[in-house]
């Protein structure tokens, strides 16, 4: 799936389409679409222009989301922050070539995020899990205190941290897209909805784009955070899917950079490293929160998809089966 910005085309391939017609196969939604294309319009707007509650306007705004018809922020209100949408495209293109005879399949992993790989923060920065702080707050050196595995939320005025995914696709695998969910925003002493933040990923090294975090996200608990999370401290971010094609790079579907997966050097049966940081000439170097499955407003940790062409070969090892000396399973 892809967004031509310019003139605002949602190109949707095969099987993509899927959850595509799920999200317009609604008289509601539709009507949600219709008016956004009219303007942007919050959650209470589209509420009381549809006539719907809004646990119902919310769900059908994260389905819209999900197939890239609607984009969302949060933006400062009358009554703190509210969820800002509006609409993804102008137009759909529906391709179905290169797939004859061929499925397009998935592959995802979830990844803690406490199991980074390398960590470079600056205060103000800190971890901590469902239970209480890890380490000491401020103290770079807490993010490698070995309960960071079970981290569900960690924040740095600066710096970075770095994940390793495996991949584990065949080299008879054509790897058409790869997608990176996070929730995300930036990092404000206590929290500041006005605190922009030029956010930066790099895939196997190589600079992937930019998005901005409009702010750092409370004045509401966030709706899967702790009883004992202060109230004055960081609550959610913006849930934020990155995605490389072969034809460039994106976020919520807008083009923010030409890499593509053969510049960032993805290819079947190699680890991918994932790093999510603040360039040192941002714009705006304010920080960022990266959430977990326990914490913010979404019940996941990050989320890496490998959308693909062709069989995926691997043999199952039967407990209790002996692997000879010397040699592993064989794929």
């Amino acid at each position: 799936m892809s967004t031509n910005k310019g003139s605002h085309i949602l190109e949707v391939r095969g099987k993509e389409s899927a959850e595509l017609f799920k999200a317009l196969a609604s008289d509601t939604r539709l009507e949600i679409l219709t008016l956004l294309a009219e303007g942007d319009k919050n959650i209470n707007e589209i509420c009381l222009a549809c006539g719907i509650a809004q646990p119902t306007a919310t769900k059908h705004i994260q389905v819209l989301e999900q197939a890239g018809l609607v984009t969302s922020e949060y933006m400062p209100g009358q009554q703190g922050m509210q969820k800002r949408c509006s609409i993804g495209c102008d137009r759909l293109l529906i391709s179905f070539e290169n797939l004859v005879g061929s499925d397009l399949k998935m592959d995802e992993v979830s990844m803690p995020i406490g199991l980074y790989t390398l960590a470079n923060p600056s205060p103000t920065c800190g971890l901590a899990n469902r239970e209480r702080m890890i380490g000491f707050v401020d103290i770079p050196q807490s993010f490698y205190d070995p309960e960071r595995a079970g981290a569900q939320i960690l924040w740095m005025a600066d710096g970075f941290v770095e994940y390793v995914f495996p991949c584990t696709l065949p080299s008879t695998a054509e790897l058409r897209r790869l997608e990176l969910m996070m929730e995300i925003c930036s990092e404000a002493p206590n929290y500041d909805p006005d605190y922009p933040s030029d956010i930066t990923l790099w895939i196997n090294g190589v600079e992937v784009g930019t998005w901005t975090s409009p702010g750092d996200f409370g004045g509401k608990r966030g709706l899967l955070n702790p009883d004992w999370w202060i109230d004055h401290m960081t609550q959610y971010g913006a849930q934020k899917i990155w995605s490389v094609d072969q034809d460039g790079a994106y976020v919520d579907g807008t083009k923010v950079s030409d890499v593509n997966l053969e510049r960032a050097l993805v290819v079947p049966n190699q680890p991918i490293s994932v790093r999510i940081g603040i360039k040192p000439e941002a714009e705006h170097p304010g920080g960022f929160n990266l959430f977990g499955s326990g914490f913010g407003n979404y019940a996941q940790d990050l989320v890496l998809r490998l959308h693909y062409l062709g069989r995926k070969i691997s043999v199952q090892h039967q407990p209790g089966a002996l692997i000879p000396s010397g040699r592993g399973s064989e794929q």
